[in-house]
């Protein structure tokens, strides 16, 4: 599939600091050397890039994703030029427009913009207070809990501005009153993160208890199964759609690719930028807007199974196995190990295994009992 989505690291600094962001808290420090904001240099070189692979690919539409750090450190009056001047320059390529932040600079203004513009707009909150602050704290260590849920709040007042929360799971926390605190919050989607971990360094469990985060989201899923309509849950809608043989949402689940490519604020072209998980230069491809078309990107081998799917990158067990059009493997980072790379099965391959078995058997005994006899 043609690459659709374009994410612009527009600001490279955070005005939180969480202790599993991959971007200033993992193996790879790169973030902290590149420019705090996009330039306008940068926009130009990326938004000729993209014009030029919409002429060649004959898109009509595509979306740019605004992406950090903390996207709304670039300014209101920043942000507002850039919106403005991406449409324009774009051209007359339709371009909708997402943004992912962490809620706790959003006042007014900033919704009010994001309505003028028709941005949809994710924000990061892990749950109620004693939850989101187990990880998502100020750099003097203060609560931001308060904050983000008054971001949501504020976002929630603009018609179609909220597009949904992201949560990052915390075993400590319990599943449902989770679940339930983000449900009524009153945003159209709940996205459940599993934490990023990777063979050499595995994600924290209970010793002696198997697949946790998978029965921890088998929890949720009844929550959420028994009160339809209430909110979307996209892991649960993806797991639902692949196994109707439809594509997913997002490329932690499922085959397909996700047609997307990360810019950063330097101009430097990015595959995954959630491998700086892994190692050091993990998620470097050594390109540039400056220097290279999205042609070339698309080609290069450390964004192909990004562009294309994840099959030429999985392992003989993911291969074989009867789950692996639903699961894809796992998400890529959490499938690293030194000595083999990306052939292996996901650290999360249990959880995922309980999680899809749960969901397929929650799903079908639901269609026997509204099918006719």
């Amino acid at each position: 599939m043609p690459v659709n989505t374009f994410v612009l690291k527009v600001a490279n600094r955070c005005n939180i600091d969480c202790d599993y962001c991959y971007v200033f808290n993992s193996a790879d420090q790169v973030a902290r050397t590149l420019p705090a904001r996009m330039s306008s240099a940068v926009v130009t070189a990326t938004t000729d890039r993209i014009r030029e692979y919409c002429e060649s690919q004959g898109l009509a539409t595509v979306n740019v994703v605004f992406h950090g750090g903390e996207p709304l450190l670039l300014g209101l009056r920043r942000m507002r030029e850039l919106l403005s001047d991406i449409r324009s320059r774009l051209a007359p390529v339709q371009v909708s427009y997402v943004l992912q932040t962490n809620g706790v600079l959003v006042d007014e203004r900033w919704a009010d913009l994001f309505s003028e513009y028709q941005v949809k707009v994710g924000v990061s909150l892990d749950g109620p207070p004693e939850v989101n602050d187990l990880h998502r704290r100020g750099h003097r260590g203060q609560s931001t809990a308060a904050g983000a849920a008054e971001g949501v709040r504020l976002l929630r007042q603009k018609d179609d501005v909220l597009a949904g929360v992201l949560a990052v799971i915390d075993l400590r926390a319990d599943p449902v009153a989770t679940y339930d605190y983000l449900a009524d919050l009153g945003a159209p989607m709940i996205d459940f993160a599993l934490p990023h971990a990777t063979h050499q360094a595995p994600p924290l469990r209970t010793p002696g208890h198997a697949a946790e985060y998978g029965r921890w989201l088998c929890d949720v899923f009844d929550r959420w199964h028994t009160s339809p309509g209430r909110v979307r849950v996209r892991m649960f809608d993806d797991i639902v759609a692949l196994r109707l043989g439809a594509r997913g949402a997002v490329d932690s689940l499922g085959l397909a690719g996700s047609g997307m490519v990360t810019i950063e604020s330097d101009g430097g072209i990015e595959g995954y930028d959630a491998l700086r998980a892994v190692r050091p230069g993990e998620s470097q491809l050594g390109l540039s807007v400056f220097e290279n078309t999205l042609e070339d990107a698309c080609g290069h081998p450390g964004l192909n199974d990004r562009v294309s799917g994840s099959w030429d990158d999985l392992g003989e067990v993911c291969r074989s196995c009867e789950l692996v059009s639903i699961c894809g493997g796992g998400y890529k980072p959490h499938r690293f190990a030194v000595g083999t790379g990306y052939l292996n099965p996901s650290v999360y391959c249990d959880d995922l295994q309980v999680l899809i078995r749960h969901v397929a058997s929650a799903t079908e005994r639901r269609l026997t009992a509204i099918s006719p006899t």
